[in-house]
């Protein structure tokens, strides 16, 4: 039966009224032929945002701060509040700017204490259960899309219960299934599950791009700087002297890429060393080390820089489909043995191979060709689907003092983040439960001298964010002692920040306007990234407020536009004292105007941007229409087919 036919048979329908027939109508006319349906469960959160806007406060008094003078350290946020609210507000600060978005929902097993919608534990046999969680994590995902960065990552661990919904969800009304990267099986090694029947050991990471092609370009976007000669010419000097040591350094690749990028540049050293003594020297200081990959493994540099791994060309199977011709050796120009069942791959390929420099013969023609193989850091690429780790965090939790049911694991979470992005800088959470992610953010940070951020959004039920969340985050930064009286040194080179979700009024009044602008300082200097408050001769009085990251970046907040020119006179004094400075003016108007012909004179040395009329622009797309919507009626419904 067509739709036609459908849509002609509900018209007929008697002991219907006109509004019913017109809502069998609707979602027949929008109902998808491919994707997911579900029944429409109103969120209560969801219908504050009809009303309020959502805000960010500080509370200052669990800030934990490392670096007073210059904001040296990365500034980690915490917000406590409802994830959706928390997402909202982060369309302002962070649109487009989150590398890695790593969570790991409520998996909706239907236990009690694990999934709550509208204030009610959904259980096993409530029939609405995925309607709910579909509903849940569709308004949230939708959201977070908008945060990513061109080239950003999704990461969610999920398990068999709505390991389907979630997959479908993301493909068609998230992401598309052009940007689906894969999906991860973790293999927890601890079975779980009902006496009778199969024993659970995995669980699942879904790993989605924003952009799939942007994505793929990584390698060559963030991992090729063009590097500054003196300090590629010290890293050299210092890295070349860890060859031939016991000392793995942190990468492998960092040992070899500073000679390569600098290889004319080295000759001003007293010795000269060429690719080819650094690749000798390198595959000797290999041979001596015990890590996988062994001697086999990393052996090969190219002129870039790049490391290979080399692989076996034998074939394991099916001689018939193999290459059986032998390849001759470039310098003795004898024939290289051919395996028992022939190359591993036909001839075609292999001429490719050896057209495009990618077989490595050896000494000579008695060694085995192998195989070059370029190691990238594309999850997309050489990530493998399965991941062994049978790590729990029971004990990590007891050491910190701290209680919470299946906390995420820090050396999985670590691995993940590691391995998604060559060179994440914020790393987003808002599932934070324990502060898995902010651990594994910092102890990666300690790794590899990085300086990843991360934002991590939890609810405060049961104290979780208060007590748990915070305590962590602050126990592991601060250091702490075990169970044991062990005593774990704190990552100390990280700031926190906490804030709580707030609210005001939607209605874009004058008098709302101005509450807005009032109580956008936290959302402003989190978008700038600049927290220290300026005490000066310029903040005499209430109506602006100055904000530096101590690296000559500033926010200026005038909170009244009848101050402008008092402003403008504070500002162009402040800006003749200090050289090289950046300054981001905000300035309240009842409208979109920023008042750029009145700061004309200092136009050179600012950014300008109206208040709130920002913060409402950035809100827009994502925030429920103020008024809910009408359901057509059937005329309509028959004058718009009419139409058609």
């Amino acid at each position: 039966m067509n739709k036609k036919d459908i849509l002609d048979k509900i018209k007929a329908l008697d002991g219907l009224d006109n509004t019913e027939k017109a809502y069998l109508v609707n979602l027949v006319n929008t109902t998808k032929k491919y994707g997911l349906v579900w029944e429409d469960k109103p969120e209560d959160v969801e219908e504050e945002l009809r009303t309020k806007l959502p805000v960010l406060k500080e509370v200052k008094e669990r800030a934990i701060i490392n670096d007073t003078d210059t904001e040296k350290h990365p500034n980690h946020i915490l917000i406590e509040g409802d994830n959706l609210h928390a997402l909202t507000a982060l369309t302002f600060t962070h649109q487009g700017k989150i590398d890695v978005i790593y969570i790991d929902p409520p998996y909706n097993t239907g236990k009690e204490n694990e999934f709550r919608y509208n204030d009610k534990w959904v259980l096993k046999d409530d029939p609405f259960k995925h309607s709910m969680w579909l509903n849940f994590m569709s308004k949230r995902l939708k959201t977070a899309k908008g945060l990513l960065s061109d080239d950003g990552v999704f990461v969610c661990h999920i398990d068999e219960n709505e390991f389907d919904a979630l997959n479908l969800l993301l493909e068609t009304e998230v992401f598309s299934d052009n940007d689906f990267l894969g999906v991860i099986i973790w293999n927890k090694l601890n079975p779980k599950g009902e006496v009778a029947g199969v024993a659970t050991m995995h669980e699942y990471v879904l790993v989605y791009a924003k952009n799939k092609e942007y994505f793929k370009h990584l390698d060559n976007i963030l991992t090729r700087p063009k590097p500054n000669a003196v300090a590629i010419l010290n890293k050299a000097k210092v890295l070349f002297n860890k060859i031939g040591k016991t000392q793995i350094p942190d990468s492998i690749k960092d040992v070899i890429k500073p000679f390569s990028y600098s290889k004319e540049l080295l000759k001003d050293f007293e010795v000269v060393y060429d690719l080819e003594l650094v690749n000798s020297e390198f595959q000797t200081w290999l041979s001596k080390q015990d890590f996988s990959g062994g001697e086999k493994g990393y052996k090969f540099i190219d002129e870039e820089g790049e490391v290979y791994q080399s692989v076996s060309m034998s074939a394991p199977d099916k001689p018939e489909t193999r290459s059986h011709r032998p390849l001759i050796h470039p310098v003795t120009n004898e024939p290289c043995p051919v395996p028992s069942k022939g190359w591993r791959n036909p001839d075609v390929t292999m001429d490719r191979l050896l057209e495009e420099d990618l077989i490595i013969f050896g000494k000579d023609e008695n060694t085995q060709p192998r195989k070059k193989y370029l190691l990238k850091e594309n999850l997309s690429e050489v990530t493998p689907s399965i991941y062994n780790n049978g790590s729990s965090d029971e004990n990590l939790m007891k050491d910190l003092k701290l209680s919470f049911p299946y906390p995420k694991v820090t050396s999985a979470a670590q691995y993940l983040i590691k391995n998604i992005h060559p060179n994440p800088k914020i790393v987003l959470d808002f599932f934070a439960g324990s502060g898995t992610s902010l651990h594994a953010t910092m102890a990666l940070n300690a790794e590899d001298n990085g300086n990843r951020t991360c934002i991590m959004v939890t609810n405060n039920e049961n104290n979780i964010a208060e007590e748990v969340t915070y305590v962590r985050s602050n126990k592991v930064i601060e250091g702490y002692e075990t169970t044991k009286g062990k005593f774990i040194e704190g990552l100390t080179n990280n700031n926190l920040r906490y804030y709580k979700c707030d609210y005001t009024e939607r209605k874009p009044s004058l008098k709302n306007k101005k509450e807005l602008t009032l109580l956008a300082t936290e959302l402003l200097c989190i978008k700038e990234n600049c927290y220290n408050e300026v005490t000066s001769s310029l903040l005499k009085v209430k109506w602006h407020k100055l904000f530096t990251d101590g690296r000559n970046n500033y926010v200026y907040v005038i909170y009244d536009d009848f101050y402008i020119e008092e402003a403008i006179e504070a500002l162009t004094g402040f800006i003749d004292t200090n050289e090289n400075i950046n300054i981001k003016v905000y300035v309240f108007s009842n409208g979109q105007y920023a008042y750029a012909e009145e700061f004309e004179g200092i136009a050179a040395n600012i950014t300008l941007a109206a208040l709130p009329d920002a913060i409402y622009k950035a809100y827009q797309n994502v925030l429920p229409k103020e008024e809910k919507e009408e359901i057509p009626t059937l005329d309509d419904d028959i004058n718009l087919e009419t139409a058609n």
